[in-house]
């Protein structure tokens, strides 16, 4: 009676045994499982974060052209008792117009400017073009050019990307 015993005790350690091993098993893959899903959250979190700052770079570095634009269009380099701004420009109004709004009201230059994507491997390749429309008529009056008009990813469109227009205000 007392093998019987052992033996059924064993036969229950070793059932219970089996028993954990396998919910241990499951518990493990659903964990894996889900460590994994979180995993891929993140990895689309990091990737939609890195478009954003993609985008506000590129946005950054054509603001900085503009500002470089200007103060390369205007004769005196940009004067007045304070600093200069470049506003977007609005495609059906003048530079004179929009710069008159302002706390900055004298109008120096409208400038369009466009820059191409990746590293020049030339020195006789375009990689950016420019206009200087003055600043008393609207000038091309495509709304393509205007950057508040803009998609958000509107700088990242292909190849054929538009100009975008600037004014350069000044306080006298």
């Amino acid at each position: 009676m007392l093998k019987v015993a052992v033996k059924m005790a064993l036969l229950v350690t070793l059932a219970s045994s089996c028993s954990i091993e396998e919910e241990m098993t499951r518990i493990s893959v659903r964990e894996a499982m889900r460590s994994e899903l979180e995993a891929k959250k993140e990895v689309d979190v990091a990737r939609e974060e890195m478009l954003e700052m993609k985008k506000e770079l590129a946005w950054y570095s054509l603001h900085v052209a503009a500002a470089a634009a200007c103060r390369g269009s205007t004769a005196s380099g940009g004067t007045g008792p304070w600093s200069n701004v470049v506003l977007a420009k609005e495609n059906t109004r003048s530079c004179n117009d929009q710069c008159a709004a302002t706390t900055r009201p004298i109008c120096d230059a409208d400038v369009s400017i466009q820059g191409s994507f990746g590293k020049a491997t030339s020195y006789t390749e375009s990689i950016g073009e420019f206009y200087n429309y003055g600043c008393a008529t609207p000038g091309n009056t495509n709304v393509r050019f205007d950057e508040v008009k803009a998609a958000e990813d509107g700088i990242f469109k292909g190849v054929s990307i538009h100009y975008y227009r600037f004014c350069c205000c000044r306080k006298p």
